[in-house]
């Protein structure tokens, strides 16, 4: 690209588009296609896959992974070159089983995103496209209207009231007009009218621009690369986070421990240390991010199937822990489906007049298409083809009102339709049902009463406005002085069932929250009419007058929020979280972005406007609560499958390593050789790979749960410690009533580890009792298939290799019985535990 690119908002409209080789028409497919080759993806994201080799080199960043194999690789030169060989083959096994699941969750996870992609429309081969954001290239001609994203950074074309937000790039509040034309080289980045920019959004009108800039070349991608920006962590994150570091402290302070104690009763120094970090992998939970990462894909595949698409995978677990849902009225709770009621004068009487004038305006709107509209034009045709359109100001969310002028014989109108407060501030004077023009400042009062009439009865009023014009074009300074005709009522029906659905919402554990624009009386028309219980509201001019701290208070109580203002939604939202609640968000449009970013959990749909889709953290495909009901469902089974495999891995691991290294300070020899060590915890990480796959107790599904670091620790204590009186129970029979050599204590020792550990991972994985809560098919079958390959293994050319032996019948029957013993003790422990312990 020409360096004088750099300052594109300096050139001419034809030089940019020379310098970009590409014209007004846009692009032929052939070199959008060479172009994508040759600037790559339009994405601040990696959005090749990672290579199958990256992905498998992750499995072994751990420290104590990479030390344990440094250790081995220096003991092939210094000792024991098979032993060496065969704890690098179990890294290595263990590895690939981490690869091979992340990689299945990664594949996925592409799929299902795919399905939600925001898009672009370009000009190719001179006619209008759609396609991903991700393909853009320099050279574009982009199409914009209300509600899209910029694809990249451009110079404008044409533009039409085209207003951005780019408060994203320069925190300015307020959104900026865009025009064409040509600026100073050392025009600031908020001051160039000429340009747009990645990261931003158009707020309303239309207009087209050439892409200069894709990806990180420009002014958002510099900045992101800068700051190498990511997403907030989520509670759960922050969790495992915190454990991880816990976790760490107690394997390092073991670590040394054990190694200077074998060192003090002076066994071999690489041999101990080997034993060291071999048991210091074993109190690892190595494979947690694998398995995180598969519960997390596998939770999302079955939301897919249940029309919930998750974009942020970490997003689930809040989608499970979710006690406040806050969402719009309008196709949510009730159809969605805006229908004209009337269109009445002043006096409330029907007027053809009032209707006419809407659908003139509703019928030449090209800016933002909405739902009324539509209605508008569907309820009534007119012959309007006497009104010439000269100019249009077309809606945005700050004025709340569309401005067309027409011409007819030689009479210029503009008509005004929108919000009735936004429509009233312009007026001076209203039109009386006999068609005379007073004064409007002694009817305001009675203006707003009738406005509420209409909306006790369920009806949104929207206002109709009017005024003559001598010019062939305006702006939106030009809506003043306009004379009041009337109103137009709407309604949007509740939709069948919404009061069932609220009230399973409820019983989950969620509350809904309903705020709207609307005005009071509607918004609570509609709140009584789909049964939400004792509902109290709060409009956008009060929450204006209290504080952080009393909205904070106010918010828990207040189920119904109207008349507020699109930047009002975001304080609402951040004061629930303040106020200890896991919040989610359900907006589609324009003015829903900031409160889907403020939200723990922002929710979307796919037909929504691109900016809220690309805000939202997950895409409903159909605007259903019930839809949402299953998603949340699915949330809190991830989050219990995810949990089940913490409570297995860390008090089975911290049990086992706690008693291993017990037992070997007391011992003449090791208790387990290196090798065995890790091969114990291969084992018995096999079983907790189905996890995914586990049915989840009902109990843990009614109500939201969060990540509780203490009652994990609580957990891993108590199991733990009782992992080890069994493990100790094993040791003395060995020893004292068996009298084991080395070789067939390890192998005992060995077969009671492994086998316990397998086994009572169906003990904990439920609250209930093992006979009531029945686990999943693939649990049971690999945990069944650990414990025969266990058994077996001593009997094989391997056993050998690994330095175990056959053991007699009467050792088998020992060990059996303290297995036995061990799962019972463990049902009833499960009980007491759970009957002191919430969670």
């Amino acid at each position: 690209m020409n360096p004088q690119l750099s300052t594109f908002w300096s050139l001419p409209t034809d030089q940019v588009l020379q310098q970009t080789h590409s014209t007004t028409s846009g692009l032929s497919r052939a070199d959008a296609k060479q172009r994508l080759s040759q600037y790559g993806a339009n994405s601040l994201k990696q959005t090749h896959k990672s290579s199958a080799l990256v992905l498998l080199l992750n499995q072994f960043k751990s420290p104590i992974i990479l030390i344990l194999i440094f250790a081995a690789l220096l003991s092939i030169f210094l000792k024991d070159a098979l032993d060496a060989i065969i704890i690098l083959a179990i890294v290595l096994i263990s590895g690939l089983l981490g690869f091979w699941q992340e990689r299945g969750a990664s594949n996925a996870v592409e799929k299902l995103l795919a399905l939600v992609q925001v898009k672009a429309t370009v000009l190719r081969d001179n006619q209008s496209q759609e396609i991903p954001n991700h393909e853009v290239v320099p050279g574009d001609i982009v199409v914009l209207c209300a509600g899209k994203n910029i694809p990249g950074d451009c110079l404008v074309l044409e533009s039409k009231d085209l207003s951005v937000n780019e408060a994203a790039l320069t925190g300015e509040t307020y959104p900026v007009d865009k025009l064409n034309g040509v600026l100073p080289a050392e025009t600031g980045l908020n001051q160039r009218t000429n340009s747009l920019y990645m990261g931003t959004n158009v707020i309303s009108g239309t207009g087209k621009a050439v892409v200069v800039h894709t990806g990180k070349e420009t002014e958002f991608g510099k900045v992101s690369e800068r700051l190498k920006l990511r997403p907030p962590e989520t509670e759960f994150e922050h969790g495992l986070s915190k454990f991880g570091y816990f976790l760490m402290e107690v394997t390092l302070v073991l670590v040394a421990l054990i190694f200077a104690a074998n060192v003090y009763l002076h066994r071999p120094v690489l041999e101990s240390f080997m034993f060291s970090l071999a048991l210091a992998v074993g109190l690892t939970p190595q494979l947690l991010p694998a398995i995180v990462s598969v519960n997390l894909a596998r939770g999302a595949q079955t939301m897919a199937k249940k029309r919930v698409i998750v974009k942020r995978l970490p997003a689930i677990e809040n989608f499970g822990s979710m006690n406040v849902f806050c969402t719009d009225k309008t196709g949510t709770l009730t159809e969605g489906e805006v229908k004209i009621h009337s269109a009445v004068d002043v006096e409330g009487k029907d007027s053809d007049r009032v209707l006419l004038y809407a659908y003139l305006n509703a019928a030449s709107e090209s800016g933002y298409v909405n739902p009324i509209d539509k209605a508008i034009r569907e309820y009534k045709t007119f012959d309007i083809s006497g009104y010439q359109k000269l100019d249009e100001v077309p809606y945005d969310f700050n004025r709340k009102r569309l401005s067309i002028l027409f011409k007819k014989d030689s009479t210029h109108l503009i008509v005004t339709k929108g919000a009735l407060k936004n429509i009233l501030d312009v007026c001076s004077t209203v039109e009386t049902a006999e068609g005379k023009t007073i004064d409007i400042a002694d009817q305001r009062q009675k203006l707003h009463q009738q406005a509420e009439d209409l909306g006790s009865k369920g009806f949104r009023a929207l206002g109709v406005a009017y005024r003559n014009c001598d010019r062939d074009s305006f702006t939106k300074d030009d809506e003043t002085n306009m004379t009041f005709m009337g109103y137009l009522a709407l309604f949007d029906p509740p939709k069948p069932g919404i009061a069932d659905t609220l009230k399973e919402l409820q019983q989950l554990g969620v509350t809904p929250k309903m705020i709207t624009g609307d005005s009071k009386a509607v918004a609570m028309s509609i709140i009584q009419q789909v049964g939400l219980p004792e509902p109290k509201a709060l409009t956008g001019s009060e929450l204006e007058k209290l504080s952080d701290e009393a909205l904070m208070h106010r918010v828990q109580e207040t189920n119904v929020f109207a008349e507020v203002e699109p930047n009002q939604k975001e304080r609402i939202i951040i004061a629930l979280k303040k106020a200890g609640n896991v919040v989610g968000y359900l907006g589609d449009g324009i003015n829903d972005a900031s409160a889907l970013h403020a939200a723990d959990v922002g929710i979307s749909v796919e037909s929504a406007v691109d900016v809220a889709k690309e805000a939202a953290d997950i895409v409903l495909m159909e605007k259903d609560l019930n839809v949402l009901i299953e998603g949340v469902k699915e949330g809190r089974i991830t989050f219990a499958n995810t949990l089940k495999y913490v409570f297995m891995a860390t008090s089975a691991n911290f049990g086992n390593m706690f008693s291993m290294a017990g037992i070997s300070l007391f011992l003449p020899f090791l208790p387990l050789l290196p090798s065995q060590i890790l091969l114990t915890n291969l084992l018995t990480d096999f079983p907790e790979l189905t996890i995914a796959s586990d049915r989840v107790d009902k109990e843990l599904v009614n109500k939201p749960r969060r990540m509780d670091i203490k009652f994990i620790r609580n957990f891993m204590i108590v199991f733990g410690l009782l992992s080890s009186i069994f493990d100790y129970l094993t040791f003395g029979a060995l020893l004292f009533l068996l009298h084991a050599q080395p070789q067939q204590f390890r192998t005992g020792w060995f077969l009671e580890s492994v086998i316990s550990a397998s086994m009572v991972v169906l003990v904990v994985r439920t609250r209930k009792s093992i006979f009531s809560s029945k686990p999943g098919k693939y649990l049971l079958m690999a945990t069944l298939a650990t414990v025969g390959v266990t058994i077996v293994i001593p009997w094989t050319p391997l056993g050998t290799l690994l330095g175990f032996q056959r053991l007699p019948l009467s050792f088998m029957l020992v060990l059996a019985g303290i297995v036995m013993l061990y799962i019972t003790a463990a049902e009833n422990v499960k009980r007491v535990f759970y009957s002191r312990v919430k969670f």
